[in-house]
């Protein structure tokens, strides 16, 4: 199902107003941490009196407004990830080199037939593009974790933006927005190494960025560009659709990423969810002013919403063995292991938190 919001408001709110002074702008955001930060643009553009209108499938975890089917739900695509995120963090360690392809690219197969969907039920739904068209947008934002945004800015002649952190490899930002990164002294992504590496991480960087670039080309040449041409009408490839990106936001900090060239639209825009810090809750505020050694704030990504028993023990037990006092973002069920410096919370206010007090010291 997708589900397209049109409203001249905070669309997290979903109050109605009188139309908008700005521009109308259509919107295809992430999950989780994405949306976090898509989040505070829209946010923004609400602020300075823009029209935000949201499309999302119905399958999406961020729930919304007005519905159109596809033939998944939010609980195919909740279980999707789920598994994912199991073996990722519980069996890739111990897993052979076969079974990780082989995982790997069965999840590929599962995530291309829910993008090949989710575009179907947007595009060939001729009563939506036409409530699209009507709208007469002057722009499309986009996070290339959500599916068909850069198709509907093409058939719909809009200009695209682009918000994203990276992608493994740097694939989309190579060969899609033209950024040339040399592996020699940019380190391919997700590696944690700096622009002066050894020789042996520089060959490392440079086989991460043949293999993902390969493997990622081959992969859009079999499975999606025969379907982008179909669905846009006219002979195309995925990089040439992504291409079209006018602008592209990256979410981190010019001074904590390796020098590099980057086209002049691609702009570093870190922090914009960030925001002066809220009072603490009163249990919260006492907890940390009475830790005399600092507190550590432990957090796993908006993705991880429990850990097996296992490994919450193994968790708490080390946390028990620090001076520091513990403020751990955890759902599952209490550890027994758990010590008397750790608090646990199923919500944390991180940015509230980290803005609060100069003890605090983050960990994810």
């Amino acid at each position: 199902c997708i589900l397209l919001i049109c409203v001249s408001v905070l669309v997290l709110v979903g109050f109605l107003v009188g139309p908008a002074s700005g521009g109308n702008i259509l919107v295809f955001p992430g999950e989780f941490s994405h949306w976090l930060n898509m989040k505070s643009l829209v946010e923004e553009l609400h602020r300075r009196n823009h029209s935000i209108s949201i499309i999302v499938p119905t399958g999406h975890l961020t729930q919304f407004f007005f519905s159109c089917q596809v033939p998944f739900t939010s609980s195919d695509y909740k279980s999707f990830l789920e598994e994912f995120m199991h073996f990722s963090m519980y069996e890739s360690a111990g897993a052979s080199l076969w079974t990780k392809v082989s995982v790997g690219f069965s999840w590929l197969r599962r995530s291309l037939v829910m993008q090949k969907q989710t575009c179907n039920g947007l595009v060939r739904n001729a009563a939506l593009m036409s409530r699209l068209r009507d709208a007469k947008f002057d722009l499309v934002l986009w996070d290339p974790m959500s599916h068909c945004g850069e198709v509907v800015a093409q058939l719909l002649q809009l200009p695209l933006v682009a918000s994203l952190r990276f992608t493994f490899g740097a694939v989309i930002e190579r060969h899609c927005g033209h950024a040339h990164l040399p592996p020699s002294y940019v380190p391919s992504s997700p590696l944690p190494y700096s622009d002066v590496m050894t020789f042996g991480e520089r060959t490392t960087s440079l086989l991460i960025n043949l293999l993902s670039s390969t493997l990622s080309v081959l992969f859009w040449r079999i499975s999606l560009d025969g379907f982008y041409s179909d669905i846009l009408g006219q002979s195309t490839t995925v990089c040439e659709t992504i291409g079209r990106t006018d602008l592209w936001l990256i979410r981190t900090y010019w001074d904590i990423e390796s020098p590099r060239p980057l086209p002049p639209n691609f702009r570093y825009v870190g922090g914009l969810h960030c925001k002066p810090a809220n009072p603490l809750p009163k249990d919260l505020e006492e907890f940390v002013t009475s830790a005399d050694s600092g507190v550590v704030v432990v957090t796993f990504g908006s993705m991880v919403n429990n850990l097996t028993t296992e490994r919450a023990e193994v968790i708490a037990t080390a946390l028990a063995q620090i001076p520091q006092k513990v403020i751990w973002r955890y759902s599952g069920p209490t550890p027994r292991s758990l010590g008397p410096n750790t608090k646990l919370l199923h919500w944390i206010p991180q940015n509230d938190l980290l803005g609060a007090s100069s003890q605090v010291e983050q960990r994810t």
